[in-house]
């Protein structure tokens, strides 16, 4: 099967969109029955990028900032590149990891990944939010088959859509081996970098933006007592994001005297192991169509204090501690036990780790590979 997969989400530094899409088409590469062929916005490869492109995590958010129209632009561009090669005679399927469906005359298979900014449009840009309801509705009449990463996106698509439930697939996401339990000795060279102890720190993981609810987080760490904060720091792992300049002065202000450190975007291998060293993530997200670093941080065997909105319970089960996203006094009350309690650590943390074991990147390929069979209305080639 001759597969058409949009991996322009590859070009930027990853997020959760770009992590999905590299690790699934990580799993279509191997797949003997699978031929797929990667359009990277201007051109096709069969290679599959494993860097983005040099400084690309600079350089478009500020188009995206101070360029009209941005996202019509770049769709235009990338629908006249992409139509010029994709053909029903070339490709049999065409997916889309990424939303929003380029035109294509053939089968379209496309992941939907969140509803955010129909729940949510004040965290959005204008502009994107625009973009978006242009063309997803569109998109979703277009598309043969839809997948998603959570049951709550397809009761979302079902619910505001009045999409058939049989034309919706869920394929939760999946973790990489290298997130994983850690000693102090695996942990203690990297963290020496940012002069933090193993099991002593609590880290927040995302780009900074409004709808991740950082500043919730930050109010419930300020409220700790200063002899908690002297001893467990906060950590912000993440790129900066739109509206984000309250947010980065009150870490600025914060980071004065070293309780907070903010060490921005990390490689993957740096953030497993700040994850694996932590005493709790802490993930206040008001919504998620899936909740990715919660899962990673549970395959570390690290506690989650999560927002109980969206997805995120699906993925956290009874394992975190799950409060409403802007419950600050019940965040720090959390953090407080946690610095306290080792032994609750250690419980909740085994209990993560357990349950992370039922989110894998190989369940996920296999279940999108027989999405892509179905759609053709093909029987399923053995895995």
């Amino acid at each position: 099967m001759k597969i058409a997969f949009n991996a322009t989400s590859l070009l930027a530094p990853l997020t959760g969109i770009g992590q999905y899409s590299r690790q699934l088409a990580l799993g279509l590469t191997q797949r003997p029955d699978l031929e797929p062929t990667f359009f990277y916005g201007s051109h096709w490869s069969p290679q599959l990028w494993s860097e983005p492109l040099p400084g690309a995590g600079k350089i478009l958010p500020w188009l995206r900032s101070n360029l009209p129209f941005a996202y019509d632009l770049r769709r235009i561009v990338q629908s006249n590149r992409f139509c010029s090669s994709a053909t029903t005679d070339r490709f049999d399927l065409y997916h889309e990891p990424n939303i929003l469906p380029l035109p294509f005359e053939g089968p379209t298979v496309i992941t939907v990944h969140d509803l955010s900014w129909i729940r949510y449009p004040e965290s959005h840009p204008k502009e994107r939010v625009a973009a978006m309801n242009r063309h997803f509705e569109t998109g979703l009449l277009r598309a043969s088959l839809i997948l998603t990463d959570s049951a709550f996106v397809k009761n979302e698509l079902i619910d505001l859509f009045q999409v058939k439930e049989e034309k919706i697939c869920v394929a939760p996401l999946g973790v990489e081996p290298l997130f994983c339990p850690r000693s102090i000795q695996e942990t203690g060279d990297t963290l020496a970098r940012w002069k933090l102890k193993h099991g002593c720190y609590f880290l927040a993981v995302g780009t900074m933006e409004p709808r991740k609810n950082l500043q919730t987080a930050l109010d419930a760490y300020a409220r700790l007592p200063t002899s908690i904060r002297q001893h467990f720091p906060m950590v912000l792992s993440g790129m900066s994001g739109w509206n984000s300049s309250k947010l980065d002065g009150r870490i600025r202000n914060m980071a004065k005297d070293g309780t907070l450190i903010n060490v921005g975007y990390v490689s993957r291998t740096d953030l497993a192991v700040l994850l694996a060293g932590a005493t709790s993530l802490v993930f206040p997200s008001i919504y998620e169509g899936f909740g990715l670093p919660l899962l990673e941080a549970m395959a570390c065997g690290v506690p989650v204090i999560s927002s109980n909105a969206a997805s995120m319970p699906e993925v956290v089960g009874e394992t975190g501690v799950l409060l409403d996203p802007y419950d600050s006094d019940g965040m720090t009350m959390a953090m407080e036990r946690f610095a306290s309690s080792p032994e609750e650590c250690r419980h909740l943390g085994r209990l993560g780790l357990e349950r992370s074991r039922l989110f894998t990147w190989d369940a996920c390929v296999s279940a999108t590979v027989q999405a892509y069979y179905q759609t053709l209305g093909q029987i399923p080639f053995p895995s």
